[in-house]
């Protein structure tokens, strides 16, 4: 991106409803065609979430995803956002975060998380100890970290592929905890403002407060993914919005979560100001509107965060409109000036 502010992508590969509805597949191929968008748009990475049992989202195999379009692009850096941890062997993770850098080397990021990525019955589908509370993350990440390391003298089980690939490391969050684990360990973290909106700028701030130089990192490396819808006027990107303010109103009621099409309003979908106010209070950090509007939003997150990179996601009905959205977008972080980070790996 030049100059300007890089930006990324982060899909949940979200399926289409109504008309009968769409394929896994479907949803794959669009987020393949996205991807090699968006790369020659000069995105920075395009990464690929993790959930499970959760209907209208095709992303819960995110390694097989991250092979896939990492094989139908060239350039951008494809990884994860995230794999949430807890619930693999970390061994595993690096087997085949391993085998994908030997695929495509210096292109493949592992973003880690520490939530489940669905409910209590899906945690135990997972083979998760349901006692855990995240609280052994740490532990972990340091157990992954030596597999993807140097092999140390020894160590009685190696990941092959993975060690000595030292895949590069992202911690994401949705509050506090990544943040100072990220900065205590001098990795970038990733804050997930899409969701969780009311704790970015405590995360912020603990995150560089408690950030310690490493190997992979010399200063703090920020990103923050948003919601972002960019479209000819505020009106027109309003409307498009509501897509996705459908999808978290069926989010919060345990339905089925397929990307439905836009509406004039939502007023009536609510069922009391209780739905109302939950969805608003998920998306309040969302920037949504012309260019002009969006370039204000973007330089506004930068300013207040001191953000390093913003991970955009962008969920519409139209595949035309979301590449269109992510084609402005593009524009516009090129016309925003930031101060680069010296880092490594990032």
């Amino acid at each position: 991106m030049g100059s300007g502010l890089a930006v990324s992508v982060l899909d949940l590969v979200g399926m289409r409803g109504m008309r009968g509805g769409e394929s896994a597949g479907g949803a794959i191929a669009r987020s393949v065609n996205l991807a090699q968008h968006v790369e020659q748009w000069g995105y920075k990475r395009y990464w690929l979430a993790e959930h499970h049992s959760i209907s209208g989202l095709a992303c819960s195999a995110t390694p097989v995803l991250i092979g896939h379009v990492a094989g139908a692009t060239r350039t951008i850096r494809v990884g994860s956002g995230g794999v949430m941890l807890p619930n693999h062997a970390p061994l595993v993770v690096a087997e085949q975060f391993g085998t994908l850098e030997a695929l495509y080397p210096g292109r493949i990021d592992l973003g880690l998380g520490r939530a489940p990525g669905g409910d209590f019955q899906t945690m135990r589908a997972l083979r998760r100890d349901t006692q855990q509370s995240g609280d052994d993350f740490p532990l972990l990440l340091e157990e992954l970290r030596t597999y993807l390391g140097p092999a140390k003298a020894g160590q009685a089980v190696k990941a092959i592929p993975g060690q000595g690939s030292n895949v590069p490391i992202t911690l994401l969050g949705s509050s506090g905890f990544s943040a100072q684990l990220a900065g205590m360990l001098g990795l970038p973290f990733a804050f997930a403002a899409h969701f969780a909106p009311e704790y970015l700028y405590a995360a912020a701030h603990l995150y560089r407060d408690h950030f310690q130089p490493s190997e992979a990192l010399r200063k703090p490396y920020l990103m923050v993914a948003v919601q972002v819808i960019a479209a000819e006027t505020d009106a027109a990107a309003g409307r498009l919005f509501t897509t996705t303010q459908q999808r978290f109103l069926r989010l919060i009621s345990n339905q089925p979560v397929e990307l439905l099409p836009p509406v004039d309003s939502m007023e009536g979908l609510w069922q009391d100001d209780g739905e109302r106010a939950a969805v608003e209070s998920r998306l309040r950090a969302a920037i949504v509107g012309s260019n002009a509007t969006v370039k204000a939003g973007l330089e506004k997150l930068v300013s207040e965060t001191a953000a390093d990179e913003v991970i955009v996601v962008t969920d519409t009905y139209d595949h035309a409109d979301r590449l269109q959205s992510y084609r402005r977008v593009a524009d516009i972080a090129r016309m925003i000036d930031v101060k680069p980070t010296i880092a490594v790996g990032v």
